[in-house]
């Protein structure tokens, strides 16, 4: 069985989620926890959609694939499944917690994870340099937070009923 399943949430889900998928894949992978599963989707999201060219580049060249990302909009059995939701903007997270009520416990903002307030800025159709502050604030933020991901993540995976052996 696999062990808790975290969804991290932006607008289009072509952007910054598919690249905090990918970072916090990777934290997880170096933690040893090869068995959780980590997913993005967008609340605006248009299913299909690859992630986008600067977003594909800036992790390529820290040896990180998304090529093969399709964007996916955010469900209600989707979130039935997550243990964890990170969102990119306290907009996203209360248009969730507003539309899921029953799962509004585990919606959080990357940047609450970290005791902060605020959103991590959306670079769409910015410039190179705009997409390399969001990658390296994601980074920090999945670092600083890394410990607090995953506590909340596995607390709520043991009380969906998560098979305790991971």
């Amino acid at each position: 069985m696999s062990g808790p399943h975290i969804l991290v949430v932006c607008t289009a889900n072509i952007c910054r989620s598919p690249v905090a998928e990918a970072l916090l894949r990777e934290q997880l992978q170096r933690a040893g926890l090869v068995d959780w599963t980590i997913s993005s989707a967008g609340t605006w999201a248009a299913g299909g959609h690859p992630a986008s060219q600067f977003s594909v580049m800036l992790l390529e060249e820290r040896g990180l694939d998304i090529q093969g990302h399709r964007s996916q909009p955010v469900t209600g059995l989707l979130l039935a499944q997550c243990d964890l939701v990170l969102c990119m903007e306290t907009a996203h997270q209360q248009e969730l917690q507003e539309a899921f009520p029953a799962h509004r416990d585990k919606i959080y903002t990357l940047r609450q994870i970290v005791d902060e307030r605020g959103s991590v800025p959306d670079p769409y159709g910015g410039s190179r340099r705009q997409y390399e502050r969001m990658v390296t604030e994601l980074d920090q933020l999945i670092e600083a937070g890394f410990s607090r991901i995953q506590k909340l993540a596995w607390e709520n995976y043991q009380k969906r009923g998560g098979d305790g052996s991971s």
